[in-house]
């Protein structure tokens, strides 16, 4: 029997960006007879850079005494539901965090995080639930970040901003610093392109782009 199963949920571009981080992870515990696999429904074939995939009931059955789930998929409504789904199945959920991330004083992040290679998170900052930071993004001091949100590589997340669930920013974005008692707000499920430039609040739901970023209106 495997004490240990570690499983990275997807095995797209994100799972495979992630993957490495989190065998390093596991290499550097010392962990004696643990094992690591991809979980994937829809991936045809056995294997995937020289890890195994399974399918999520596959890994369900396993006989290891304890096993656990990060989900590596970019998508924070679809992340949701795969976490109600590991739930449901009693699946508890680890951390990723590169060996070169930054993280400084009064920092709260929670359960199921993904910290790829050089993000810096500061200090006095509070972070939600499956929250993705990629490749050079950082987290400014005095932010709040909901759960479910992912940062697309590049992004500088100034501080004083209150980042709401589902929030997806796109690679190379840049929110303005806010100020104590008035920081800049992005709205719940807000979507905002690559390369913009977030001057002001960004309403619930909206999909923001340019630079100053502005709402994206049908052509």
């Amino acid at each position: 029997m495997i004490s240990r199963l570690y499983g990275v949920y997807g095995v797209g571009g994100c799972g495979r960006s992630v993957m490495p981080l989190a065998y390093q992870q596991i290499q550097k515990k010392c962990e004696e007879n643990t094992d690591i696999v991809f979980i994937d429904d829809n991936f045809d074939g056995r294997s995937a850079n020289g890890y195994p995939v399974i399918s999520f009931d596959d890994f369900v059955a396993v006989d290891a005494k304890e096993k656990l789930v990060s989900l590596a998929v970019s998508n924070g409504a679809i992340r949701e539901l795969l976490a109600n789904k590991c739930q449901e199945n009693g699946l508890p959920f680890f951390s990723i965090e590169a060996q070169n991330c930054d993280i400084f004083d009064d920092v709260v992040i929670g359960e199921g995080s993904i910290l790829c290679s050089g993000v810096s998170i500061t200090s006095n900052i509070r972070i939600g639930r499956h929250f993705q930071a990629n490749l050079h993004s950082y987290v400014e001091h005095d932010c709040i970040i909901g759960d479910f949100v992912t940062f697309a590589p590049g992004v500088k997340c100034n501080g004083q901003i209150k980042i709401e669930d589902h929030v997806f920013i796109g690679a190379g974005a840049v929110i303005r610093q806010g100020v104590p008692g008035n920081p800049v707000v992005i709205g719940r499920n807000a979507f905002i392109g690559m390369g913009a430039v977030v001057l002001s609040d960004v309403a619930p739901n909206s999909t923001v782009v340019g630079v100053p970023a502005k709402p994206l209106t049908n052509c």
